[in-house]
């Protein structure tokens, strides 16, 4: 089976367009936007044309989109901090915009999210001994994103 193929687009207006249609479905960074102009078969002159009608138009946003990814990863799935920042470093986001998207975790919402994810987590262990079950949930909740000294404490705090 050959793999489909893929529609090249060579009319900057016509990427436009799409590429509006695609950033009005979902908050998206420069370089998603980036990739899927190139994904199209546009030319790199008219991919920066683009990215900046798509800006102008406020239909790309960085700052939006930081905000949002990291509101939807902490809410959906109850990442960490450090998770989220690799997230978003991934997505070649700007530090400066990744540390204010950072500030808007409430850190009361912040260490309730990380005492459910280990309290999650020791319902499931069966592990008997309390040194490993201990080094079992530091490890699954630095995994999901958490710092190890936040959840050193939080562990101390409860009997888990």
């Amino acid at each position: 089976m050959d793999a489909p193929k893929t529609i090249k687009i060579t009319d900057p207006n016509v990427a436009l367009a799409k590429a509006e249609h695609f950033c009005a479905y979902q908050e998206r960074s420069q370089q998603e936007v980036r990739d899927k102009l190139y994904e199209w078969g546009l030319w790199p002159d008219a991919v920066e044309q683009t990215i900046s009608k798509l800006i102008e138009g406020n239909f790309l946003n960085e700052d939006r989109f930081a905000k949002a990814y990291a509101k939807g990863k902490f809410g959906q799935k109850a990442w960490g901090k450090i998770k989220i920042k690799q997230g978003l470093k991934f997505k070649r986001v700007p530090d400066v915009l990744i540390k204010k998207a950072l500030l808007t975790i409430d850190a009361d919402d912040y260490l309730a999210a990380l005492t459910r994810v280990l309290e999650k987590k020791a319902a499931l262990l069966s592990e008997k001994n309390a040194i490993k079950r201990r080094y079992k949930l530091q490890q699954y909740a630095m995994g999901r994103g958490y710092e190890a000294d936040l959840v050193a404490d939080v562990l101390k705090a409860s009997d888990l």
